[in-house]
């Protein structure tokens, strides 16, 4: 899930027929709740554990990427890869993908 600030809506649209987004849910976005327990000293030590994501999720994230990347074309692909900013009397609304 993203931010609505972080999001330009653009026309261009992808195939994800071949996708499975069946395990996906509100769930798999989920924090663990022990990393909200602790105390304001914790937070800032240095050897505080790091969360990573677990194995299960990284190969489940690299599938379903997978078969999005197929949809796309070359040109798709290079347009998610380059850098986006807004200059001055540019404005987000006026701009067509």
């Amino acid at each position: 899930r993203v931010n609505q600030r972080m999001c330009i809506g653009t026309s261009t649209k992808v195939d994800l027929k071949g996708a499975d987004f069946g395990k996906v849910d509100d769930v798999y976005f989920a924090k663990n709740a022990a990393a909200k327990k602790g105390k304001k000293d914790e937070m800032f030590s240095k050897d505080s554990p790091k969360s990573e994501m677990s194995a299960e999720k990284k190969a489940g994230q690299k599938t379903m990427d997978d078969a999005i990347v197929k949809g796309l074309g070359a040109d798709h692909k290079a347009y998610l890869k380059a850098r986006f900013s807004l200059s001055s009397k540019m404005y987000p609304h006026e701009l067509k993908f």
